[in-house]
């Protein structure tokens, strides 16, 4: 297993179809690395239940919601031709207003079954949707953590923060520095022994776990029907990767005939990963041509200069898990789109008269469909699935 990816465990089971259980990180314990780990210590599974039904009662008090199964269903007003609607997955009501919050309760798992100290501190470099899930889930858990954000954070965000009493880093550049300030200042507390509790899989791998989650409820949601593409905005990437990799797991072990191709959607005023998609090298097999990006990776993937959109959320200069991303696109079958402003403005538009209290970024997979039908690379006639990731504060 690589940085930017996580292998299925071995033995690892899909739930059955007729549970009831909506917790997602009770349904597909079985598919969760940190249940495997927790098993393996010796630990039994009434007690990883336990635990995480104790976190997700505490997440609760705090958020007002736990962890659910977010909706999903066909809406014909979104199709992109007369008679083809779209499947949205719906992640607005998600804890913390945003799938982010998947990602680090998986995180909290994973403390867990290391039995850290609760005093350890966390650290994340963010200042929006993520920043505000893992604060919402260390809140929660009673565990301090230090959030670094730039000097434009979003006021909203940052009030929000210090509701959930995190220690708030504004960091601006240092004379000479080049490169993230955020990212660094965060990388200099992991350096001084804080735990990586972000949404790169590059800076924590396990940061994937729980974001399968999405990937598994999509599958179940999909089911034998599936469908044809799935479109994922890009930012850092993780959120593709573990939504492909739990898509993949749905066609290995549960509903899916097979796993969907997936997209991986960038703005055209910021698309790093696109840039070094289009330039892989060219090989025999995925993992010989994944082999080959890697060792160009400081020609590939380099920053994105003066990144803008509506899409704000999705503003990364480089995307962190972009080998994860690639992984997902060459196993799958999929491929790159770019969207214009005009596609993210549209979409929006779209998405809220659907019913959907979403910002763009969280529309922007939809802007991709609207783009890639719009330039041929996807048939108005085949069936597609959106993430909608993001509320409109």
């Amino acid at each position: 297993m690589t940085a930017s990816w996580l292998d299925t465990p071995s033995g690892a089971g899909w739930p059955t179809a007729e549970g009831t259980e909506t917790n997602p990180f009770v349904r597909y314990r079985r598919l969760l690395w940190s249940w495997y780990r927790w098993v393996d210590a010796g630990l039994s599974d009434d007690d990883f239940v336990a635990v995480t039904r104790a976190l997700d009662d505490s997440v609760k008090e705090v958020a007002g919601t736990g962890f659910v199964t977010t909706p999903a269903r066909r809406v014909d007003s979104l199709g992109p031709g007369p008679h083809t609607p779209v499947f949205a997955k719906d992640e607005t009501g998600n804890v913390g207003g945003s799938h982010k919050a998947r990602h680090l309760m998986g995180l909290l798992l994973h403390l867990a079954v290391d039995a850290v100290a609760d005093d350890v501190r966390l650290a994340i470099s963010s200042c929006g949707n993520a920043a505000l899930g893992a604060a919402t889930v260390a809140r929660a858990a009673g565990r301090p953590i230090d959030v670094f954000i730039p000097t434009w954070a979003d006021p909203k965000v940052v009030s929000a923060l210090d509701r959930l009493e995190a220690t708030i880093h504004v960091c601006e550049r240092r004379a000479g520095e080049s490169g993230d300030p955020c990212m660094l200042r965060f990388q200099e507390a992991v350096a001084g022994g804080a735990l990586p509790f972000g949404v790169q899989a590059t800076e924590n791998r396990w940061t994937l776990d729980g974001g399968r989650t999405i990937g598994w409820e999509l599958a179940d949601q999909l089911g034998a029907e599936g469908a044809d593409h799935v479109l994922v905005q890009v930012g850092g990437g993780a959120l593709l990767t573990s939504c492909a990799i739990g898509l993949l797991e749905g066609a290995a072990l549960g509903p899916l005939e097979r796993a969907p191709r997936v997209w991986a959607v960038q703005a055209e005023q910021c698309a790093p990963f696109e840039r070094a998609w289009s330039q892989m090298p060219p090989a025999a097999s995925v993992n010989e041509r994944l082999s080959l990006a890697e060792q160009r990776a400081e020609q590939l993937m380099t920053p994105w200069p003066d990144p803008s959109s509506a899409a704000t959320g999705i503003l990364d200069d480089v995307t962190y898990d972009w080998l994860g991303v690639a992984r997902a696109l060459l196993l799958t079958g999929g491929s790159s789109v770019v969207a214009s402003e005009v596609d993210i403005e549209s979409a929006n538009q779209r998405v809220h008269a659907a019913g959907y209290n979403s910002d763009h970024t969280g529309s922007a997979g939809y802007a991709g469909l609207l783009a890639a039908v719009r330039e041929g690379a996807i048939s108005p006639t085949d069936t597609a699935a959106v993430l909608i990731t993001g509320i409109r504060r």
